[in-house]
């Protein structure tokens, strides 16, 4: 049996209304009481992801910021964490200034940003987070950070990736959570790390882990993981890699999945 499982929020555990749906939530409880852990892991700020996780009864160390950020919900706690390094995030800080992109860096669970934009608006808009203003932003470069994040058109940020790569090394990890969406983080803030992290944490095998999600920024925890389930509505690039494909996000996939490989195991 699949002991702990780690489900991605965006397009995998909530629908496009932005909601866990009853036969889902039904499905993690039935999961919980079998006695697997289930946790989410996500791209989205702790203060963001545990608004979802309360909701849905879970009372675990859930993973957030792609994994650099994996914390407690009952007290907080933090259990592990991964900064992006200080070279790295002043050589990208830089790299925005001199190309006009839109960056934005997380401090002490705060998203901020150099101005207001209407890039910076969706994307608050769309994970219900507030955000802080901070025209000298020099200074909060000079904090720790577990995430940057760049918006802009899918095709510009493919080809920055491997600029990217050549200017800040190896000590960072870069992936895509949405096609316009490009997020830079310690190389160890992985999903895929925090779920190796998690199982060790509770004394589980790793062939013991069940993972869901949807887009590339999944992709290591899937592979890590002794189960990797791809959405019906994932891209292709992690159907590919994935051991099974589940139904949609507006399908109660999450839920077909447990029943699936848990509650029918």
């Amino acid at each position: 049996m699949y002991k702990l499982i780690a489900i991605d929020i965006d397009d995998t555990l909530i629908n496009d209304d932005k909601e866990v749906t009853p036969a889902t939530q039904k499905a993690l409880e039935a999961a919980i009481a079998k006695g697997a852990v289930v946790t989410l892991a996500t791209g989205r700020a702790y203060a963001s992801a545990q608004a979802i996780a309360r909701q849905t009864g879970l009372n675990v160390p859930i993973i957030t910021y792609q994994g650099s950020l994996v914390k407690n919900l009952m007290d907080e706690k933090v259990l592990y964490k991964r900064y992006v390094p200080k070279d790295a995030a002043h050589k990208l800080f830089e790299y925005c200034i001199q190309h006009d992109l839109h960056l934005q860096v997380y401090i002490d669970d705060k998203l901020y940003a150099r101005e207001e934009n209407q890039k910076l608006i969706d994307y608050c808009s769309l994970n219900r987070t507030p955000y802080y203003i901070e025209p000298d932003f020099e200074k909060l470069i000079e904090q720790p950070t577990p995430k940057m994040l760049i918006i802009d058109d899918p095709d510009y940020l493919d080809k920055l990736i491997p600029v990217f790569r050549e200017l800040l090394g190896s000590e960072v990890h870069i992936t895509k959570s949405k096609p316009h969406f490009l997020e830079i983080m310690h190389h160890e803030g992985t999903k895929g790390h925090a779920l190796t992290f998690l199982a060790n944490h509770f004394g589980v095998d790793l062939n013991e882990t069940m993972a869901i999600g949807d887009s590339w920024n999944d992709h290591e925890m899937l592979e890590a993981a002794g189960l990797g389930v791809a959405m019906g509505n994932a891209i292709q690039a992690l159907k590919d890699i994935a051991d099974d494909v589940t139904l949609s996000n507006n399908e109660d996939g999450v839920k077909a999945a447990i029943e699936k490989f848990v509650l029918n195991a």
